[in-house]
């Protein structure tokens, strides 16, 4: 190879590098301006407090015993909105539906690994700083375990447990796999604010469609709950944190669920495309001394939006009884 040609090559390399910086980082502006409108379109419902550095978002309403409910994966506290299930239990409770740190308009600050355990211990401050006392907790999909967590290390925050959907014992999760490197902190930012965001919009319908499987996707969920916010650069750092937390705090948490002796209802939909409820809430059953199972046929992953009426009937027993729940059969 001749110098000239060398030369040449390596004149190539360098306007190819910089076109696709200046490709990427127009993808990164226009990414951050389609996260600010959504956040126009989508401001925040709730109200705001600082626990130990952390702006956290939260709504409330209603009054009587109180009820905390913690949303899932990629999600944000407009869920419990959308279901139903938040006014249905204002009817009769005080309800305190929080974005968990990272996502909707709840801060994740960087340095903490935000395990169920680390979650857990913010909540339970801001639970103290609320004063909510003992409340019975519920959890949907990942925020089952810290719901758990919060069970076992805060034991004065959780009068019973509510588990819809969880995922408490480890096994093979391929979708932990995938968005590992959007979890990192150098390829992960350069992800979260170029190719993720578009990416993931696009998934959308196909991750609803799973989701709710096999009962369809609401027709008035685009009205009800802003998916747009869960594809924000910052949100999608929180996701992807939790997807690749989800399977060693399952290891770590499932060694102490026997000592757990307040009442759960574990409620679990057949045919569900995200968790094999089959296996992780039947195992959990068995493990669990004061705990009953709610069984919801054809209600996949999102029960609370098949059975909302189920779960508040849970959660209204759990509110004033020390026993568990019998089992109840969903309409």
């Amino acid at each position: 190879m001749t110098r000239r040609t060398h030369d040449i090559r390596h004149s190539g390399a360098v306007k190819a590098f910089g076109i696709a910086a200046l490709a990427l980082g127009g993808l990164a502006a226009v990414n951050t301006l389609v996260a600010r409108r959504d956040e126009r379109r989508h401001p925040p419902e709730g109200r705001f407090l600082t626990v130990d550095g952390v702006r956290l978002h939260y709504l409330e309403a209603g009054s009587g015993p109180p009820v905390v409910l913690l949303h899932g994966n990629a999600s944000t506290l407009d869920d419990s909105l959308a279901s139903g299930l938040f006014d249905r239990l204002a009817r009769s409770h005080r309800v305190i539906a929080f974005d968990r740190p990272g996502m909707g308009y709840s801060e994740r600050p960087r340095g903490r690994d935000w395990t169920p355990e680390d979650q857990a211990d913010l909540l339970a401050r801001a639970f103290a700083v609320l004063g909510i006392g003992q409340a019975v907790v519920v959890g949907h999909s990942y925020a089952t375990l810290v719901a758990l967590a919060l069970a076992l290390d805060h034991p004065d925050s959780a009068r019973a447990l509510v588990l819809l959907a969880g995922y408490y014992f480890p096994t093979t999760r391929v979708d932990a796999l995938m968005v590992a490197p959007v979890a990192t902190p150098v390829l992960g930012d350069l992800l979260r604010h170029t190719l993720s965001p578009p990416l993931s919009k696009a998934m959308m319908p196909l991750m609803l469609k799973a989701m709710f499987s096999p009962q369809p996707v609401p027709d008035d969920l685009t009205g009800t709950f802003p998916a747009a916010l869960i594809t924000r650069p910052g949100q999608l750092r929180a996701n992807a944190q939790d997807g690749v937390t989800m399977v060693p705090a399952a290891d770590r948490l499932q060694h102490r669920y026997a000592g757990l002796s307040l009442p759960v209802a574990i409620v679990a939909g057949h045919g569900d495309r995200v968790v094999t409820q089959e296996e992780q809430s039947g195992r959990l059953h068995h493990v669990l001394p004061n705990s009953t199972l709610h069984w919801v046929p054809g209600a996949g992953h999102m029960v609370h939006y098949a059975a909302p009426d189920l779960v508040a009937g849970c959660v209204d027993r759990l509110s004033v009884e020390q026993a568990p729940v019998e089992p109840l059969i969903a309409e």
